[in-house]
């Protein structure tokens, strides 16, 4: 087993939760903030925060085993597993759906940019992310009650590379037609700004699903060796990096928010504000 030592780990997940922290509090507190990309934006910060406070509860439940505190198979700790783990799930597909609405977000701000505050409201953003956490709890309780069941693991294992295979349609799309977009809106007065800023949107998000598949893949292949081949010494070797695999995670909720302060002005100059009062 490769392990990643305790303060490591620890360090990592304070880091994390305290980042994705501090952009809910600049959003909230910075009125220019409460449009509907910035709640999209919220969202996955909260699944970011429950992506390392997943993390950080699993270690400290190792160490309390150890410890003898707790053991491995009683009813209560059965529980506190079955918690943790609907956490983790909640975590992973509040990720996916979150990243899911911000790319639709930046395909209609792209595309509909006339219309966009006709069609993308705030109620609309509201409703949309009532809807998702609401699936996302359900999931994740049902997920983490019936993992033991191969046809549960099967669908939400499928989940992940088919929402990202959508994502990455969705932004072939995008990119693909943007160019012939810009040149039928070019003769409008702000629209070379109005585009550069949109398309600075769409990198963004590009480089947030760059950064989430590559933390959170090595996890999820994890979880289907762990399940379909435990024995195999080529995956029991994969295996062997777990912690590895889980700090790369935390890593995400690290760098998503240091991505939303790099690239935008006004979120920047918030948490500016905040520190130097």
């Amino acid at each position: 087993q490769v392990v990643v030592p305790e303060e490591v780990f620890f360090t990592v997940a304070a880091a994390g939760i305290l980042e994705n922290l501090l952009v809910l509090i600049a959003i909230i507190r910075n009125k220019n903030l409460h449009l509907p990309m910035y709640f999209f934006i919220c969202s996955l910060a909260i699944s970011d925060m429950l992506g390392s406070l997943y993390k950080t509860l699993e270690n400290i439940f190792i160490i309390l085993c150890k410890m003898g505190y707790l053991t491995r198979r009683g009813d209560f700790e059965k529980k506190l597993d079955d918690a943790m783990d609907s956490m983790f799930i909640l975590s992973l597909l509040g990720s996916i759906f979150s990243l899911l609405a911000i790319a639709a977000d930046r395909y209609i701000t792209i595309f509909y940019a006339l219309r966009y505050h006709n069609i993308m409201t705030l109620r609309r953003a509201s409703v949309i992310l009532a809807i998702i956490w609401t699936f996302c709890a359900g999931s994740s309780i049902a997920i983490a009650l019936f993992s033991y069941e191969a046809a549960t693991v099967i669908p939400f294992t499928i989940l992940f590379p088919l929402m990202m295979f959508f994502i990455l349609c969705l932004y072939v799309h995008m990119f693909l037609l943007a160019r012939s977009h810009a040149k039928k809106i070019a003769s409008l007065p702000t629209s070379t700004v109005h585009q550069r800023t949109n398309m600075k949107g769409a990198i963004t998000l590009t480089i947030f699903l760059g950064v989430f598949l590559c933390c959170w893949a090595p996890f999820v292949l994890h979880i289907l060796l762990a399940r379909f081949c435990p024995h195999n010494p080529y995956c029991a070797c994969y295996m062997s990096i777990f912690h590895v695999n889980g700090t790369l995670i935390m890593c995400n909720a690290i760098i998503d928010p240091m991505i939303f302060a790099f690239r935008s002005p006004e979120l920047r100059s918030t948490f500016k504000k905040m520190f130097c009062c």
